[in-house]
């Protein structure tokens, strides 16, 4: 199988989006409830991290911290922060910092997002004293309280958690254990009055090396956003990107079953060909690669499986094969950061026969002996694959709440919340 798909991997050239989100202006001024403001430092902290000069800071106060949208440009971090300073025995100051900062997002070399400063712009004013004499502080005086300069330096320093989180986007998320999935920013995200938006292609690895996926025949692009939305956030993802997945869990072969099945009597022209009490057995596997069809309001799944029926356990002899087209809706959820799918229903069946060492066997049998079995078990045994799953793309430490899963014709809209799981240790 190794060689096989590293035979095949540079057939797969293409870079094309299969999926993507667009982060509003309300999920980027999401923050986590809970004491935010103040903070308990050490006095070496204080004076690393603001770059304080001779001096003892008192209390730390975040008075206004907001971030914004910049279209076509990237975001704008304002930050108004009191310090209150002991510059001497009995003299208190209250200084305010107000910190301007402008930030884009670029893909660094190793196709990874990032996030950096284009322009930081830092100013500091006494905001009042308690020394004896009053006195207007000149800008060359504050500078002595607070070294502006390194102010920046520390900014850009903030970035690495966040950083961190980014790259955490692009990483490998199991299917099942054969089978992993990774979503790649194809670019830079788009900044606009609506939102953020960025696309990513899905790639999947089986047996730990990626494999072609089918192209599309439709290029997809994230759908506009409803100006009006609340959400947070908005996935969006194209019929291709569900299709891809039932693809590579093909190849995986996670689909692959063998469905025992009881036929008591056996016709006679099928019973004279094993020995008596040995279990009648169906092996499925797929002749042609699972479609997923998306239409307003549902979606379907197809399959195309060849069915060979036979006896025999552990050394299985087949003496009849059959062709089954089914089609099943498919239903779709979330549970926190994964998509759950799942095979409803068979809403359409036809079995057809393909091979037979028994001779000619009439449809009505074949739909009589075989059809219930198939019709129950092929959906449940997919199901059992499907139970865990698949990560959907997301930045750790987040999770998604108040989702509503929505199926268009070819895509499928996910608006959600977003929400900061609770720090540990």
């Amino acid at each position: 199988l190794s060689i096989l798909l590293s035979l095949l991997v540079p057939a797969h050239s293409t870079r094309s989006p299969d999926c993507g989100g667009i982060l509003t202006p309300s999920g980027l001024s999401y923050r986590k409830s809970g004491p935010r403001n103040s903070h308990a430092v050490s006095r070496e902290g204080r004076q690393q991290h603001l770059s304080v000069r001779r001096n003892q800071i008192n209390s730390i106060k975040v008075a206004e911290l907001s971030l914004s949208l910049i279209p076509d440009t990237g975001l704008r971090l304002s930050s108004n922060v009191d310090l209150s300073v002991t510059p001497a025995p009995s003299t208190t100051k209250v200084m305010r910092l107000s910190i301007l900062v402008d930030l884009h997002v670029e893909m660094n070399p190793e196709g990874n997002l990032e996030l950096v400063t284009s322009a930081c712009k830092p100013t500091v004013e006494e905001m009042q004293s308690t020394e004896e004499k009053e006195s207007q502080s000149s800008s060359s005086d504050v500078d002595e309280e607070i070294n502006i300069d390194k102010i920046c330096l520390e900014v850009s320093k903030l970035l690495l958690l966040p950083n961190e989180q980014l790259m955490s986007l692009t990483a490998q998320f199991p299917v099942t254990p054969s089978c992993q999935v990774q979503y790649l920013p194809l670019a830079a995200p788009v900044f606009s009055e609506q939102g953020i938006t960025i696309s990513l292609q899905t790639t999947f690895q089986v047996a730990g090396m990626a494999i072609p996926l089918p192209v599309s025949p439709v290029p997809f692009s994230m759908p506009e956003p409803a100006s009006s939305s609340p959400s947070h956030l908005t996935l969006a993802f194209s019929e291709h990107f569900y299709t891809s997945l039932f693809f590579a869990l093909e190849i995986a072969g996670a689909f692959n079953m063998t469905i025992p099945v009881k036929i008591t009597p056996l016709p006679r022209q099928m019973g004279s060909l094993f020995q008596e009490g040995l279990p009648v057995m169906l092996q499925a596997v797929f002749r042609s690669s699972p479609r997923v069809v998306l239409e307003e309001g549902k979606g379907a799944l197809k399959l195309f499986l060849t069915v060979h029926i036979g006896a025999g356990s552990p050394a299985f002899q087949s003496f009849l094969s059959v062709n089954v087209d089914m089609s099943a809706g498919l239903l779709l959820s979330i549970a926190d950061t994964r998509m759950m799918i799942s095979a409803a229903v068979i809403e359409d069946i036809e079995l057809s026969l393909a091979a037979s060492d028994v001779g000619p066997v009439p449809a009505a049998l074949l739909e009589e002996l075989f059809l219930p079995t198939i019709r129950e078990e092929v959906p449940a045994q997919m199901n059992v694959v499907l139970s865990e799953g698949v990560f959907l793309p997301h930045i750790s430490s987040f999770t998604y709440t108040d989702v509503n899963v929505t199926i268009h014709k070819d895509y499928v809209l996910v608006p959600c919340n977003l929400e900061l799981r609770a720090r540990t240790g």
